[in-house]
Order: C-alpha cells, then sequence, then structure tokens
C-alpha cells in the first residue's frame, strides 16, 4: 500500500471483490493516464452484522485476505495496460458507499462499475454503491456500466443543459473530457410540452435555443478545438438524452436537487439516466 499523498485530487476507483471490475478500471486508468493523475483503487470491506452475538472474525478475516488479492490483481492488470501510472490500493474497513462518498473529498474523480440494480434493490440492498455516492460525492462521478462507443465517428460526448448552475458546470466538464479526446460536444436540451400548454410550441422552443447558446457562449473560445452542436428535443428529459447519446462516449448531466431521498442529492434526470443509457454517466456536482 502507498502512500495517501498520491491519492489528493486523484482518480478514486470502486473495486467490486464480487464482479467485474475491468470495464470500470479500463476507463478509470485510461482517464488517469490521460489527464497525468494518480489512480487510487479502493475496496471496503463491511463490517460484520451481529458483533454482540456472533464471532464473525475469521469470515471478517477471509474477506480481507480475497479483498486484499482482488486489489493486487487489478492494481497488476492496470500496471500492464499503463506502466508508468502511479496507482495506489486502499483496503478499507466499512460499507462501501460511504467509504468512497468520504473520498471523493479528495479526488477529481470517483469511477464506479455498474450492477445494473433495480430501483428498490439499489436503495435497499447492501450491495448498492451507485446511487449513494453519485448522490453525495463533492466531485463528478462516472459509473461505467457499457464501454465507451469509440467507434463512432466523429466521437462525441452529451451534455444535458437546462439553464441551471448544474447544467453548466456539467457543459463545463463536457468541454474539458471532448478536448483530451479529440471529441465534438453535443449540447441537448430537452423540452417536455405540459399537460395544457398555455403558450405557442414554437415560442417554447425558440426560449430553449436561446437558452443552448446562453449557456454555451464563450466555452467554444477556451476550448478552440472542440466543436459544438446545440440540439432542442421534445419528449421525456431521460429518454431523450438517453437516445442522444445512444453512440457517444459519454452523457453528462449536472447534479442539483434532493430527489426522494433523506439525504442524497440527486436529481430525476441524472437518476435515469443511470438505468437508461448505454454509456457511461458522468454526474458532476455544482461548486
Amino acid at each position: 500500500m502507498t502512500g495517501a499523498r498520491e491519492a489528493v485530487r486523484g482518480i478514486v476507483v470502486g473495486i467490486d471483490p464480487d464482479r467485474n471490475w475491468h470495464l470500470p478500471l479500463a476507463w478509470a486508468a485510461d482517464e488517469a493516464f490521460r489527464r497525468r493523475l494518480p489512480l487510487r483503487l479502493v475496496l471496503a470491506v463491511p463490517p460484520q452484522h451481529d458483533a454482540q452475538h456472533v464471532d464473525d472474525t475469521p469470515r471478517q478475516t477471509a474477506l480481507r485476505g480475497a479483498g486484499a488479492e482482488r486489489l493486487e490483481q487489478a492494481r497488476d492488470w492496470v500496471r500492464e495496460r499503463h506502466p508508468e501510472l502511479a496507482v495506489a490500493t486502499d483496503l478499507r474497513g466499512g460499507f462501501p458507499a460511504p467509504v468512497i462518498a468520504a473520498m471523493a473529498e479528495q479526488a477529481r474523480l470517483v469511477v464506479l462499475g455498474s450492477r445494473h440494480l433495480g430501483r428498490v434493490a439499489e436503495v435497499l440492498s447492501a450491495g448498492s454503491l451507485v446511487l449513494p455516492v453519485t448522490a453525495q460525492a463533492s466531485c463528478p462521478v462516472v459509473v461505467v456500466g457499457d464501454a465507451e462507443h469509440i467507434t463512432q465517428r466523429p466521437l462525441y460526448i452529451v451534455v444535458g443543459i437546462d439553464g441551471s448552475s448544474a447544467s453548466a458546470a456539467a457543459l463545463e466538464f463536457a468541454f474539458d473530457a471532448a478536448d483530451l479526446r479529440g471529441a465534438q460536444v453535443r449540447s441537448v436540451s430537452v423540452w417536455q410540452p405540459p399537460v395544457f400548454l398555455l403558450h405557442d410550441e414554437e415560442a417554447a422552443l425558440q426560449a430553449q435555443r436561446a437558452l443552448l447558446a446562453e449557456t454555451t457562449a464563450g466555452l467554444s473560445e477556451k476550448y478552440p478545438d472542440v466543436l459544438l452542436t446545440h440540439e432542442v428535443l421534445v419528449g421525456h428529459p431521460v429518454e431523450e438524452l438517453a437516445r442522444a447519446a445512444e453512440h457517444a462516449l459519454a452523457v453528462v448531466v449536472g447534479r442539483r436537487g434532493r430527489g426522494g431521498y433523506t439525504g442524497m442529492r440527486l436529481g430525476s434526470t441524472a437518476h435515469g439516466l443511470l438505468h437508461r443509457a448505454h454509456c457511461p454517466v458522468i454526474t458532476v456536482p455544482t461548486g
């Protein structure tokens, strides 16, 4: 295990001891290589269930041993992929979600794999990690359930825009990520028609177009090599953004609101994309 200094403002990736970790780890390692950042592999071993009645020490010892072995395998795999990358391992005791959310305080990015849990299981299951970390982390969180679609040309990243400060932060992240990859940015605003339309539909769409232009103003000058396109789509935000990102490297959205879960700050669009999108989903907090 290496020193804590390497974890400062680096990339943290959660290693699932029970599932295939190669896809999220490949994304995290490649991103660390692009950004010249250190990579920290984290695996958390939950505490025993009932310390008052059952001596669970042998099981905990076995879990920690298996976790250490899995971390070593993952570290060796990264070093084969990027020999020059600074890689640290961190075996922690505790429930994975709070452990990794706390580590996000000193990270540039957190990268997680997706177990594709259902909406009930993601809240109630002890294995639930994606939802609470995405909702609570103080840095952007990348959820890799499917690989980047690098065969689609030109390469592009989709970013959802709704005029909020959260979507402005997401746009900045999308431009930076596209610049690193030689990709385009597709800024997408989705207008969901109300049940009772009080104004002209074309006027509403024009207002969305103006919103896109206002939100993206100035970033093309900051990132002159990144081609930017604007799209206003009509329909449900989750469905339309997922469709727009069908062949994207990633879809990026801001995080705002508290949703329906105590202590969580995850909007309905970000939550929905974690289930619906077929590319990495990047959630960027405000500030």
